[in-house]
């Protein structure tokens, strides 16, 4: 057994990790007034009943594709990685929108003071969802490998790998198209 799926194990752990510090950093920031506060909570509210009726929509989209991609393959293992890629894509998107949403307040607030406070707030900020996406793809794929080929021992690592990737873009897709 290679060491290298191990050390993007960790990668993807060392990068989740970071996307969590910078998650704090950002949550502890000031979040301004009572006004700033006000509006945050509502595109926050706005943002998640949007994210919680795109994901709905785009649910019966993936599930016809988990189905379809195994008869196209005839590989019955690329169901499993297909729906892998695409909770964890989900997963980065809902991160990303959360944090951002929370950033805006705080960058605003931050601003304030002078472009030196804001700045590095507002690239905490989008770093959190640069970690989020990188660390969960690294950690998909890693998985993905460690599962099917080392410990099943399929020889349908293309078909697997290309399922996962294609689920984590179908709902990149859907959300670039509904304006994320």
């Amino acid at each position: 057994m290679q060491a290298i799926p191990y050390i993007a194990l960790v990668s993807a752990l060392a990068a989740l990790a970071l996307a969590a510090f910078y998650y704090k950093n950002v949550s502890s920031a000031p979040a301004g007034n009572e006004r700033m506060v006000s509006i945050m909570k509502q595109i926050q509210a706005g943002a998640r009943a949007f994210l919680r009726q795109e994901y709905t929509w785009v649910a019966g989209f993936v599930l016809a594709m988990a189905i379809l991609i195994p008869v196209v393959t005839g590989v019955a293992l690329s169901f499993v990685s297909y729906l892998l890629g695409a909770a964890l894509s989900a997963g980065a998107g809902y991160a990303g929108m959360t944090v951002a949403t929370m950033a805006n307040a705080r960058t605003t607030n931050a601003a304030i003071d002078g472009p030196a406070k804001a700045l590095p707030l507002a690239f905490r900020g989008g770093a959190v969802m640069g970690f989020s996406v990188a660390g969960l793809s690294l950690l998909g794929l890693t998985f993905s490998y460690l599962l099917f080929v080392e410990w099943i021992g399929t020889n349908d690592a293309f078909e697997i790998f290309t399922a996962f990737g294609l689920g984590a873009s179908s709902i990149a897709l859907f959300a670039r198209v509904g304006g994320g």
